[in-house]
Formats: structure tokens, sequence, C-alpha cells
């Protein structure tokens, strides 16, 4: 039973894998949008790509990773939300410290922070959101 459930974890897990693979598409993509075009500043224009990412995040895990019937998709859809929020938190606070105190490039620094967060996201929206 321990395998099926280790197998059914680990298919879920890729599944928000991929998802979480288009939202660095989106991500990078308004990121980029709004810091280099529309010249927004750096932090800003991260919040506004993450929070766009996870907006489209949470429609393709509500559907395809959890397959959630939840009726109450405003509840369930702020529950995701908050834990992106805090997500987002530990994404900008992981991005200044790399740039700034560290100097590191803020591209690469925004992947390592998005995989950190990652592994944050799947666990608390599997317990919390889509249980």
């Amino acid at each position: 039973m321990n395998l099926l459930i280790s197998r059914a974890l680990i298919l879920k897990f890729l599944k928000f894998g991929i998802v979480g693979a288009s939202g660095v598409i989106v991500d990078f993509s308004f990121t980029y949008l709004c810091k280099e075009i529309f010249k927004i500043q750096k932090y800003i224009a991260n919040a506004i790509g993450f929070t766009i990412a996870a907006s489209s995040n949470y429609v393709f895990n509500r559907i395809w990773t959890f397959h959630s019937l939840n009726p109450e998709i405003g509840l369930e859809y702020s529950k995701f939300l908050f834990i992106s929020l805090i997500g987002l938190g530990i994404n900008t606070l992981i991005l200044w410290t790399l740039v700034s105190k560290f100097n590191k490039n803020f591209y690469i620094s925004k992947l390592f922070a998005i995989a950190v967060v990652t592994i944050w996201n799947f666990f608390v929206n599997l317990m919390f959101t889509f249980n």
C-alpha cells in the first residue's frame, strides 16, 4: 500500500512540476515584460510575474494534478493564492539575498528561488488546499 501511495504522490509531484514549468514560462514572460519593457522596479515585476503564474497554476493544478471537484472554488483559490503569497515572500527573500548579498544573476537566482518555492507549494497545497 505504501508503494502505491508513494507512486501516487510521485505522479502528483510530477504533474505539479509540469504545471509549475508552464508557470515558470508565464512568470518569466510577465516579469521580463514588466521589468525590461515597462521599466517596473525588478522586485515589483517579480511579484507581478509570480502572481499571474500562481493564478494559471491554480487552474491547471485544480483540474489536472489534484482533480479537485470542490464546489467552493473561491475558497479553494483563496487558499491556493494565500500559500502562493507566502511562497512569494520566500521567493523574494531568496531572490533579494542572492542578488543583493551575493551579487548573483537576477534570472539564475529567480530559477533557484522557484525551485525552493515549488517544494513548499506542493506539500502545503497537497495538505491544505486540495486535501
